[in-house]
């Protein structure tokens, strides 16, 4: 394992790791990992997906038992006898994926199992409206804390989450993905809440695929590889390539495809196309947008959280209508439900891939053959043997690390989780898929697949039109950018025609459209 050493005085652990293994079955998902979290400091925790991040974070915080080793809290060492005990001590996680009850208010979820009483009683509601009241105020204001979970967008729910561990005065608070669905300002605003706890002496952990964000937040940095710690520093004696190359071990720029574009007749065009917020019918999340994507080409749509970019791929999927406009596909005007787009040629692969892209009782096959199971019907019954061929088929092609289509779809890292998403969309047979945020919550490998996936569909002919808010994808993947703002398209710029600079101008809507089109 390599360091480097900071000028600072090493200030004592509150929580330490020692020589942890973890074993499941013949699979060593942690080898021998020893890690220290000082209080006041956030660290993060780099690898890519399978690295053993999650499974070393729910050891500390007692989801789960290390194989071997020991945890110390306060140089004792600790046995939790679950995540509950752990809570008590002072030790919370927020997971991933989030673990919200869609049917009860974000008062009700905040304090669920943890309910404020008097006299060891009644609950006592009014004491939690107001501490809910407080702890939303200091994550977004505009959240009514009676509001039901389920009426929420994935961003303000993750803040729920975030919400819900800082009710509980942790003083170990690890945070696993924290921001994968939040906006820039909503990032911006729970860096500033991290800074107020680490001065407090709270100790972070903080988890994340967002590279530059994380070394943003950071004091202090380790690396996960295969399950084995390789690397740890104080964050101000690394960088981004440091981090990329110690996690996968090539360096950042061999992480984007290159290919040459062979762009072919338009394959979906857009005109003048409107399309009203599902939350607000009275505001229009696209205004008149009209663009086009060719067959072999691939375009990439950048903007800010509210620029519209999931809104107007939903409205071309067919999940939520158009307000004014046309939609064409090769030239024939596009309406019908989402079904029918699917059998003209017109797939979706959504930004929340576990609520709409993934059934999370089915199989990786079972998940895979879904959307496109019609066509493997003879006679009124499903040809068992050609959907098997074809799940086998496209598991190699999008390359999922699985034991096989029978695996449980959970089994899998986010990641691969993805690749079986694009999978299932792509055996629908599409002429033009559709991608939200592809590379949401899934590590810088696993990114640079999804991103070769993406080009060997262009070079395949297909049309390919995708969504992202990070400047470094926006930059490098796509053969066109369109940059959105608050619903209306600003740029339309070439590879290569645009620096981070002007596109963070372009996307915070201080440059105006005429220059970003007669450059």
């Amino acid at each position: 394992m390599t360091s480097a050493a900071g000028g600072e005085a090493p200030v004592a652990p509150v929580l330490r790791a020692v020589e942890v293994t973890k074993v499941y079955g013949g699979t060593h998902a942690l080898k021998g990992v020893s890690l220290d979290i000082a209080p006041g400091r956030v660290t993060v925790l780099f690898g890519e997906n399978g690295a053993g991040k999650s499974t070393l974070m729910k050891i500390l915080s007692a989801v789960e038992s290390p194989t071997t080793g020991l945890i110390e809290l306060d140089d004792r060492v600790v046995r939790f006898g679950s995540a509950r005990d752990a809570a008590d001590s002072g030790i919370s996680i927020i997971h991933q994926e989030l673990s919200l009850c869609a049917n009860l208010s974000i008062q009700d979820n905040l304090f669920l199992g943890r309910e404020r009483t008097r006299r060891g009683i009644l609950v006592d509601a009014a004491a939690q409206r107001d501490l809910a009241r407080k702890v939303l105020q200091r994550l977004d204001g505009t959240i009514d804390a009676a509001t039901p979970v389920g009426e929420l967008r994935l961003g303000q729910q993750q803040l729920v989450e975030i919400a819900r561990a800082l009710l509980q005065n942790a003083r170990v608070l690890i945070m696993d993905e924290p921001t994968s669905a939040l906006s820039a300002p909503e990032v911006d605003v729970l860096f500033k809440v991290i800074r107020e706890l680490t001065a407090q002496g709270v100790a972070v952990v903080y988890i994340s695929h967002h590279l530059e964000e994380a070394l943003e937040i950071a004091d202090d940095v380790a690396v996960l590889r295969d399950g084995s710690m390789v690397a740890t520093a104080r964050a101000e004696d690394v960088d981004l390539a440091w981090v990329v190359r110690t996690m996968v071990g090539r360096e950042q720029d061999g992480l984007f495809p290159s290919r040459e574009t062979d762009a072919g007749a338009v394959a979906l065009e857009t005109v003048e196309l409107s399309v009203a917020d599902p939350a607000n019918p009275d505001r229009l999340a696209v205004d008149s947008i009209s663009l086009s994507v060719r067959a072999g080409e691939t375009v990439g749509i950048y903007g800010l959280m509210g620029s519209g970019r999931t809104e107007l791929l939903e409205c071309l999927a067919g999940r939520i209508p158009v307000a004014a406009g046309k939609v064409y596909l090769h030239g024939s005007p596009v309406t019908g439900s989402v079904r029918s787009r699917i059998r003209a040629g017109l797939a979706l692969v959504p930004e929340d891939r576990q609520r709409d892209g993934l059934v999370q009782t089915m199989s990786v096959g079972q998940n895979l053959s879904l959307a496109a199971l019609s066509g493997f019907v003879r006679r009124l019954v499903v040809d068992r043997g050609a959907e098997r061929s074809a799940v086998a088929s496209m598991i190699g092609d999008v390359t999922v690390k699985t034991s096989g289509p029978e695996a449980p779809i959970g089994s899998l890292s986010g990641g691969n989780q993805q690749k079986v998403v694009i999978g299932k969309m792509l055996m629908t047979g599409p002429r033009v898929l559709l991608l939200d945020e592809p590379s949401r919550g899934v590590d810088v490998g696993a990114k640079a697949d999804v991103f070769a996936l993406m080009a060997r569909q262009a070079e395949r002919g297909l049309a390919v039109l995708f969504t992202t808010s990070e400047a470094e994808e926006a930059l490098h993947i796509p053969d066109r950018l369109l940059v959105l703002v608050r619903g209306r398209l600003v740029a339309d710029l070439r590879a290569g025609e645009v620096t981070r600079d002007r596109l963070m101008s372009l996307a915070d809507g201080a440059e105006s459209t005429e220059k970003a089109h007669d450059d």
